[in-house]
C-alpha cells in the first residue's frame, strides 16, 4: 500500500498544519517540520500497542497521531469534554499503552496512572527529513489498525471501532477523486479532533493530499471569512455552523464574499436543513455539498459538486463502495422511486474490520459482508440517497406507513416560526405510533399553533406525516458535533 502521507518526503517547504483563531499567534508547521516533529515522536513510540491522544484543536493533536501512524501505533483519540464514566470504560476497553498529550494539558486524574508523552511541535536536532519518513510510514499491511474511535454510546457503552489503514486511505482518496481535491486546496474547519469528521477527514485528508488545513481553534462566522478569504478553498463543517453563517450572512459582506469565492463547502455528521441550504446559495450563489458517512465506515456518499443543488440528499456512492437499501425482512429493495423505506447496508474498502474486544456485536453488524448501518433512507430516481433518520429512534410506523422523522424535521424548519425541530415517534393505541414534534419556537412568545404546524406539515408532504403531538422547548440536547440527542428529549 503507498504510504499515508508521500507530502512528507516531497513537500517540505510546503505549509501543513496552521491552528489558532488569531492568524498573528496561531502555531503553523512546514510538511518537514512535521515530519521531523512526528519523527522524532514516533521512534519513541515504538512497540507500542495502542496509544492514547488528548484530542484538542492544537497543532499537537495533528503531530500526536501522524507520529503513531508513522510508528504503525494505533491511535485511540480522547475527547477533552469527556464524562469520567465515559473515559474509565474507553480506557479500560482499549488499554493504551501511553498518554500523548501538549505540556501544557491537563488531562482528568483517571488519566493520571498512564505513561505519559509531551508531544513536540519543534524539533531542533534531527536526522534528515528523508530518513524520518524511511523509519516507516506504518506497517505494510493495509488491513493494520489505525484507529479505535468511539461511538457515541447512545444505544448503551461506547464501541470501539477498529480503522484499518485501508479505510483510511480509500475514503480520503475516493473523497478527492470526486471533489477533485489537490495538494493546491486550503481546508478551513474548526471541528473537533476525536471524531472521524475533524480528524481523519479535516486534517489526514489535507495531509495525504499534501495541501494545508487552518483549524480555527473555534467556531466564527469572522475567522471562517477571514481564512476563505485569505486562500482557503474548501470549508468543512456540521449543519450547526452553517445554520449560523446562514444567520449571519445578510449583515455581513465580508462573509458573502469569501464563501462565495470558496471551491467547496462541505456539510457532515448529521443532515443540513433545507432552508438553511437555500439562505446560503441564496446569498453566496454556492451550493453546500453534503456526504454521508459514520465510523464505522468512513465515507459512503457524496453529492457531486458542480452538479445541480441536492438539498436533502446525501448524494450517490463514491468509488468503490456499494450501497443497498433492505427491507425489514432482509428482501433488497431494487427501485427508485424516492418514497420506499429501507435500511441502509454498505460495503466496499471503507469498512471498519470490526469492534474491539466485541465480536459479537461485530458479528450482528454484518449481513454476510455487508455492514447494517441503521440509518433509513429513499433512492431517487437519479440514484441519490436520501437518509430520513435512523432505524432505532427515527423510523416511526404510524398508520401502517412507514415514516422518516427526518423528512418531517425539514418540513417543520421551513415553517418562519420554527427554528429548531426534532421528531419522535410514541405509542399511540390506534396508529402504533404517533408523530410527535419537539419545537424551538423563532419567537418563545408567539409560538405557532398546533393545528397550523400539522397543517403545513400535510401540505409540503402528506397528511400521515403530520405531528398529532407539538412540545416547545427552549433547544434541544445536541452532541459536540450538534447532533439532536432525543434520548435525552424530556418525557412526554
Amino acid at each position: 500500500m503507498s504510504a499515508l502521507f508521500p507530502a512528507l518526503r516531497s513537500r517540505p517547504d510546503r505549509t501543513a498544519l496552521r491552528f489558532g483563531a488569531d492568524p498573528a499567534t496561531a502555531e503553523t508547521l512546514t510538511y518537514e517540520e512535521l515530519a521531523r516533529a512526528a519523527g522524532e515522536l514516533a521512534v519513541r513510540l515504538s512497540g507500542a500497542t495502542r496509544v492514547a491522544v488528548w484530542a484538542t484543536p492544537t497543532a499537537r493533536t495533528a503531530v500526536a497521531v501522524v507520529a503513531a501512524l508513522l510508528a504503525g501505533v494505533p491511535v485511540v483519540p480522547l475527547n477533552p469534554r469527556v464524562g469520567e464514566r465515559e473515559l474509565a470504560h474507553v480506557l479500560a476497553d482499549s488499554a493504551p499503552a501511553l498518554l500523548l498529550a501538549g505540556p501544557q494539558d491537563e488531562p482528568p486524574a483517571a488519566l493520571a496512572g498512564l505513561p505519559r508523552i509531551d508531544v513536540p511541535t519543534r524539533v531542533a536536532h534531527f536526522t534528515p527529513v528523508s530518513a524520518v519518513v524511511a523509519y516507516g510510514d506504518g506497517p505494510e499491511d493495509p488491513g493494520s489498525p489505525a484507529f479505535v474511535v468511539y461511538t457515541s454510546g447512545t444505544t448503551g457503552p461506547p464501541k470501539g471501532v477498529l480503522l484499518p489503514r485501508r479505510a483510511v486511505a480509500a475514503s480520503l482518496d475516493a473523497l478527492a477523486e470526486v471533489w477533485s481535491w489537490t495538494e493546491e486546496d486550503v481546508l478551513v474547519h474548526a471541528l473537533p479532533l476525536f471524531h472521524v469528521h475533524g480528524l481523519i477527514l479535516g486534517v489526514l485528508g489535507p495531509l495525504r493530499r499534501g495541501g494545508e488545513v487552518r483549524h480555527l481553534g473555534a467556531f466564527s462566522a469572522e475567522g471562517v471569512a477571514r481564512e476563505l478569504a485569505a486562500g482557503g478553498t474548501m470549508l468543512f463543517g456540521v449543519p450547526t455552523m452553517y445554520h449560523r453563517l446562514a444567520e449571519a450572512l445578510p449583515g455581513d459582506p465580508a462573509l458573502v464574499e469569501a464563501l462565495s469565492g470558496a471551491r467547496l463547502l462541505v456539510s457532515g455528521s448529521a443532515a443540513l436543513p433545507v432552508r438553511d441550504h437555500e439562505r446560503i446559495t441564496a446569498a453566496t450563489g454556492r451550493t453546500v455539498v453534503e456526504r454521508y458517512g459514520m465510523s464505522e465506515t468512513l465515507m459512503n456518499t457524496s453529492v457531486r459538486p458542480g452538479g445541480p443543488p441536492r438539498p436533502g440528499t446525501v448524494g450517490t456512492p463514491l468509488p468503490g463502495v456499494e450501497v443497498r437499501l433492505v427491507e425489514e425482512d432482509g428482501t433488497v429493495l431494487g427501485g427508485s422511486d424516492g418514497e420506499t423505506v429501507g435500511e441502509v447496508q454498505v460495503r466496499g474498502p471503507n469498512l471498519f474490520s470490526g469492534y474491539l474486544n466485541r465480536p459479537e456485536a461485530t458479528a450482528e453488524a454484518f449481513d454476510g459482508d455487508w455492514f447494517r448501518t441503521g440509518d433509513m433512507a429513499v433512492r431517487e430516481a437519479d440514484g441519490a440517497i436520501r437518509l430520513v433518520g435512523r432505524k432505532a429512534t427515527d423510523l416511526i410506523k404510524s398508520g401502517g406507513y412507514k415514516i422518516g422523522a427526518g423528512e418531517i424535521e425539514n418540513a417543520l424548519l421551513d415553517h418562519p416560526g420554527v427554528r429548531e425541530a426534532a421528531v419522535t415517534g410514541e405509542p399511540d393505541p390506534d396508529l402504533g405510533e404517533r408523530i410527535v414534534a419537539w419545537i424551538v419556537p423563532a419567537d418563545p412568545a408567539a409560538p405557532p399553533a398546533d393545528a397550523e404546524l400539522a397543517d403545513h406539515v400535510a401540505r409540503l408532504l402528506a397528511p400521515h406525516k403530520r405531528p398529532r403531538t407539538v412540545r416547545l422547548l427552549d433547544a434541544l440536547p445536541r452532541n459536540d458535533l450538534g447532533k439532536v440527542l432525543k434520548k435525552r428529549l424530556p418525557a412526554g
